[in-house]
């Protein structure tokens, strides 16, 4: 699916003209005529409510009550009042509003479907993709064709393990912006625009039962949005995507699993996930041993298709995933299941210790030690974690000067408001520097406020959109496959009915993700809930590396980050011919190949790099 959103304005029919004259487009109008939804979708990814002169579209999968939508839609008074549709609909999905004149678009809280907007010829419009608006917007300017890429914003891009937020949601196409978590987009009909927010994070003070309740209701209901044809889902043996696999099952699903066999003989999900095929006797099971597959940091991705939003985050993945939705293709999925975000929303962050300290002074200090000595975390990094209350635009700021120190070690408790963000020792003076200048700029100029005052909170949800930005860049970069791959955790609903839970609640000696499991027992067996082991995944780390190092080096030869001038070859390959101990010394080198492979690929044409590296096309 791919679309883009005009607003009922007369200056936007030179915009939609060049966009309408695929075969293949679909076009959706306002009630005056003018073009309003332009792109491709299949039938059932568009569900269109009209009221009078009003339209809403809801593009994904969801499941809307279409009297209860037309009822609310006439009888708004403005775009506002159109929130309570928004908060009441399950599943993954844009909603877009055409409404006396004006125009409603956004995207999902956790970006797994986002809406991105630019100026194009003095009319703000918005898409589900970034690419074909720099493209749009290029072409009113008299530019050539051809989309250019943001430098800096590419520099930043290889930060590990992730950039920070905000930063983390600017596109690497100069010229766009992405809408912020919980905003909407307004276009106005003289083709202006401003971003309004609708939501904000609901605070954790929800008892046990009421927010298990509320999980419950929610996984129901958005799993229950994606069963009405065949599913097939990952049945890893971990508690998430085994859960789904049962929401599915009760949802009456044409269900398909598939269970990867873990290299490690060690790992344990293999039995686990044997366990629970053994109670869905409906479904249709496979089982992948097979040791020529791809393998982790496969470099044929570079040839693979490319990704037009920017660099993948799970490139190294993308090989494996790609044979894995070739399988289930072809037993009649169109849409693929994955336990993304249940890490991110039911497991337990090193900030709730930080925010429980601060809510029960007294009564966490048992809970921090115990955590301490099972995380190994010194005292002295503990404590000062502990007593930090530096605020976020200060951290921000001071993430700049910690860019080049080594990567905290895992006697440090990272008690922050995110995760040190290090660039990698092959990383020229030239990116670091623009890195730190993006950092400090942002922090001195913009002030961003973090998602929620609580640092765990405010935390959760930031993993939630970095992994929602994944799945999304995911999808998209497989979308030739014909399966949609999909994160129901990630959806609204769930990350609401998440977030309310107490932080004490979280943190329950002896029990893995307590909220989740009660909010499935029932569903899950018993059998299944009374797992306490979790899958570890690095032995698939070294094994992709050595077996594709040759590959790698190779790339060293011509790097398009070096003619950048963002990434030093020679680090580089010194340092993948360096001996590597543990899996947390691979992770600097995920965001570096996704950079080169998206440079590399069909994505990203020769001209924009060049003309970025000073060189003639």
């Amino acid at each position: 699916m791919e679309f883009v959103v005009l607003p009922d304005s007369p200056a936007a029919s030179a915009v939609a003209e060049p966009l309408t004259r695929a075969a293949d487009v679909r076009v959706v109008h306002h009630a005056s005529g003018r073009p309003w939804l332009v792109g491709r979708w299949a039938d059932e990814e568009l569900t269109l409510v009209s009221a009078g002169a009003r339209r809403l579209a809801v593009l994904g999968r969801s499941t809307v009550d279409r009297h209860r939508t037309e009822r609310a839609l006439a009888q708004a008074r403005s775009l506002s009042r159109l929130d309570d549709v928004a908060r009441s609909l399950p599943g993954c999905f844009h909603l877009v509003a055409s409404f006396d004149g004006w125009t409603r678009a956004q995207g999902s809280l956790s970006t797994a479907r986002q809406i991105f907007h630019a100026d194009v010829g003095g009319v703000t419009v918005a898409a589900d993709g970034p690419r074909r608006l720099a493209r749009l917007a290029g072409t009113r300017r008299g530019d050539d064709a051809t989309p250019a890429v943001d430098r800096d914003m590419l520099a930043l891009r290889l930060l590990a393990p992730a950039p920070p937020w905000p930063l983390s949601l600017r596109p690497v196409w100069s010229g766009v912006s992405a809408l912020g978590v919980g905003h909407r987009l307004e276009l106005g009909p003289d083709g202006s625009a401003r971003e309004v927010r609708w939501w904000r994070p609901p605070e954790p003070d929800a008892p046990t039962e009421q927010a298990a309740e509320r999980v419950r209701r929610a996984l129901l209901a958005c799993v229950g949005a994606r069963t009405a044809a065949t599913v097939s889902a990952d049945l890893s043996g971990g508690l998430d995507s085994t859960s789904l696999c049962f929401l599915a099952d009760a949802a009456g699903a044409d269900l398909v699993t598939h269970h990867w066999t873990p290299a490690d003989p060690a790992n344990d999900d293999t039995e686990w996930a044997a366990r629970a095929a053994h109670h869905l006797p409906g479904a249709r099971h496979h089982v992948g041993a097979d040791h020529s597959a791809p393998s982790w940091y496969e470099t044929t991705a570079t040839v693979d298709s490319g990704h037009e939003e920017g660099p993948l985050p799970w490139a190294r993945t993308r090989g494996h995933t790609r044979r894995l939705l070739s399988t289930v293709a072809a037993d009649g999925s169109r849409c693929h299941l994955v336990g993304v975000g249940g890490d991110e929303l039911f497991g337990v962050l090193p900030t709730a210790l930080w925010s429980l300290v601060r809510s029960h002074p007294l009564g966490s200090l048992p809970r921090i030690h115990r955590f301490r000595v099972l995380n190994r975390w010194t005292l002295t990094s503990t404590v000062r974690g502990l007593a930090d209350s530096a605020s976020f635009t200060a951290w921000l700021r001071s993430t700049a000067d910690r860019l080049t120190e080594p990567a905290p070690g895992p006697g440090d408790a990272l008690l922050g408001w995110g995760w040190e963000p290090r660039l990698p020792p092959w990383a020229t003076a030239d990116a670091v520097d623009a890195v730190r200048r993006l950092l400090r700029e942002t922090a001195e100029q913009e002030h961003p406020a973090p998602h929620h005052r609580d640092r765990a909170q405010h935390q959760m949800l930031d993993i939630v959109v970095q992994s929602g930005s994944a799945m999304r860049q995911l999808d998209a970069a497989l979308g030739d496959m014909g399966v949609a791959c999909e994160a129901p955790f990630l959806d609204d609903r769930v990350v609401e009915a998440a977030l309310s839970v107490r932080i004490e609640d979280r943190l329950v000696s002896g029990d893995f993700k307590p909220v989740l499991r009660r909010a499935v027992r029932g569903i899950v067996p018993d059998e299944i809930l009374a797992r306490r082991s979790k899958g570890e995944f690095s032995a698939e780390a070294f094994q992709g590396m050595r077996r594709n190092r040759a590959d790698l080096l190779d790339l060293c030869d011509d790097l398009r980050l070096s003619r950048l001038g963002l990434v030093d070859p020679d680090a580089l390959r010194s340092s993948l011919l360096g001996l590597k101990t543990q899996s947390r010394q691979l992770v600097p080198y995920e965001n570096t190949l996704a950079c080169e492979s998206w440079l590399r690929s069909a994505a990203t044409p020769a001209s924009g790099v060049a003309a970025l590296a000073g060189e003639t096309p």
